[in-house]
């Protein structure tokens, strides 16, 4: 990727201003970031020139930052040639439609070349990965992906906010009571595993909000809504209320003839760009192999 370049022109009203406090109000410029621009020979300049951040700004004065990432790619993470599904698309964001099968990243008991971080490291040729939201192996679905740090930082400060909102689909086994309501339970390591995640009195709080869409049988499609972010949440709720998501090996039972995976997906992202404000709404389809649970 090219440099990426934040500029504006300083108002009537933010004239005055220390350059340092014009970065952090107009562009949310973090302490940290600042302090790594410092040391960056013409990442910060003002009409051209190079100044300190403790100058004074005047009306019409042109600021430019060069927020572009200057780590190298994880020596963990191997690029790999593999399509992408593009749902959107700019300067400091990739959003995905990922496929189920493949991990975000390579875990240390499997060591896998090829991964999402992988692929997108080689579409964007090599820089740095910064996933926004994770999703399971298994999981298929929206999938946020920063394209330098600083709007990784800006989009995790949103994170499980009205300004970040994201809807799954689910297919459980059963049909929950009440059809519609909050699952609060919050969310350890299972000692007994290296993998699973167990409900834990002592655990970081964990809530879901649930929703039966539909009913059929011995099975519902549930609309799911994550409101903290905890590993292998959604999986772990619906199994610790009695309803665990079909084909979910590790917290209900593996059916391969039903559904080679767990029965879930993330298909609705509300995003406010916290760079232009603009709203994002992006949708990913029902998989074929979750649609046919249903029918």
């Amino acid at each position: 990727m090219g440099p990426r370049i934040l500029q504006a022109a300083v108002t009537e009203t933010e004239a005055g201003q220390k350059l340092k406090t014009f970065l952090r109000r107009r562009w949310h410029i973090s302490s940290s970031l600042l302090k790594s621009l410092k040391w960056r020979p013409g990442a910060i300049r003002v009409n051209g020139a190079e100044v300190p951040v403790s100058a004074l700004l005047r009306p019409g004065d042109r600021v430019t930052v060069d927020i572009s990432d200057n780590v190298p790619l994880s020596p963990h993470i191997t690029p790999v040639d593999l399509p992408l599904d593009i749902l959107y698309e700019d300067e400091d964001l990739l959003i995905l439609n990922k496929p189920a099968g493949i991990a975000v990243h390579s875990a240390a008991l499997t060591e896998e070349t090829v991964t999402l971080a992988g692929a997108v490291a080689h579409y964007l040729g090599g820089a740095a990965f910064h996933p926004v939201n994770r999703l399971d192996r298994g999981v298929t679905g929206i999938m946020a992906v920063a394209k330098n740090g600083y709007m990784h930082h800006r989009c995790m400060a949103i994170l499980h906010t009205d300004d970040f909102r994201r809807e799954y689909r689910g297919v459980c086994a059963g049909v929950p009571e009440p059809e519609a309501g909050l699952i609060d339970l919050p969310i350890g390591r299972d000692p007994s595993s290296v993998l699973k995640r167990c409900v834990d009195p002592a655990g970081l709080p964990a809530r879901t909000e649930y929703r039966v869409l539909e009913a059929r049988g011995d099975r519902s499609l549930l609309l799911l809504r994550p409101l903290t972010g905890r590993t292998h949440q959604l999986r772990l709720h619906c199994a610790a209320v009695g309803h665990p998501l079909l084909g979910d090996w590790l917290y209900g039972a593996e059916d391969r003839a039903l559904i080679a995976r767990p029965a879930l997906h993330s298909c609705e992202l509300w995003l406010r760009h916290p760079l232009t404000g603009e709203t994002l709404h992006l949708t990913a389809p029902l998989p074929e192999d979750m649609a046919r649970l249903l029918t």
